[in-house]
C-alpha cells in the first residue's frame, strides 16, 4: 500500500474509532468539544484540534469520512511528495485549527457555544482536489456527479445550515476550511489556479 493512502486510512481510522468511542462516552465527548470556557480558563487548546475527532452523530461521521476517502488520497499524494510523508497529516491538523478559529474568536466568551466534527479539515482536502480536477466526475449516491458541481452544492448547503443553526455543527468551518484548502495548494503549486482556469473552460466531461 502506498505510504499516501495509508496516511489517510490512519487518519479516518483515529477519527472513526475516537467518535463511535464517544458516541457512548460523554465524558470523553465533553474533553474533546470545542467549548470556549475550558480553554479560555483552563487553557485547553488542544480542544482547537480535537473537535475534530468527534461527531454529532453517525450521519455526520459517515459523510465525512467518505468524503476524506474519496478525496484524501489524491490530495495525500501532492503534499507527500512535496512535503514528505508528514506533509498531508500537517495540513490536515492546520486545516483544522484555521477552520475553526474565525468562529472561536466570534464566541470565545460565549460558554453555550460548542463545536464538532472534521468538517472543516475535510473541506480543505476536497476544495484542494477540485481546484485541481474541478470536471473530474464523484459519485455522490451512486451519481456520477463533477467535482465543481458538487463544491457548489456543498457550499450552498453550508451557507443555509449555518443560517438555520440548532445543532453542534460548525457549517462556518466548511467555507472558511475550503477557502484554506484552495489557498494552500496554490502556494504549493503556483500553477494550479490558471489550470483551475483552463479546465473550467473546457469541460471534458461533455465531450468537449
Amino acid at each position: 500500500m502506498e505510504s499516501f493512502v495509508l496516511v489517510t486510512l490512519v487518519i479516518i481510522l483515529i477519527t472513526a474509532g475516537v467518535s463511535i468511542a464517544a458516541f457512548k462516552n460523554v465524558h470523553l465527548l465533553e474533553k474533546l468539544i470545542l467549548w470556549p470556557p475550558p480553554i479560555q480558563k483552563k487553557g485547553e487548546w488542544w480542544r482547537l484540534l480535537s473537535y475534530g475527532l468527534v461527531h454529532a452523530d453517525g450521519q455526520h461521521l459517515l459523510f465525512n469520512m467518505i468524503t476524506l476517502f474519496f478525496f484524501g488520497s489524491a490530495i495525500a499524494q501532492i503534499f507527500t511528495a512535496r512535503l514528505g510523508l508528514l506533509g498531508f497529516p500537517l495540513f490536515y491538523a492546520s486545516a483544522l485549527l484555521v477552520s475553526i478559529l474565525p468562529s472561536y474568536l466570534n464566541n470565545r466568551n460565549n460558554p453555550r457555544y460548542r463545536s464538532l466534527g472534521a468538517s472543516g479539515a475535510v473541506s480543505a482536502v476536497m476544495f484542494a482536489y477540485i481546484l485541481l480536477a474541478p470536471w473530474s466526475l464523484i459519485l455522490v449516491f451512486f451519481i456520477p456527479v463533477p467535482a465543481i458541481i458538487y463544491a457548489i452544492v456543498y457550499t450552498a448547503y453550508a451557507v443555509m445550515a449555518q443560517r438555520q443553526g440548532g445543532s453542534n455543527i460548525n457549517h462556518n468551518a466548511h467555507l472558511t476550511g475550503g477557502a484554506y484548502g484552495v489557498l494552500v495548494t496554490m502556494i504549493l503549486l503556483p500553477r494550479a489556479f490558471p489550470l483551475f482556469i483552463e479546465q473550467l473552460a473546457h469541460p471534458h466531461f461533455l465531450g468537449m
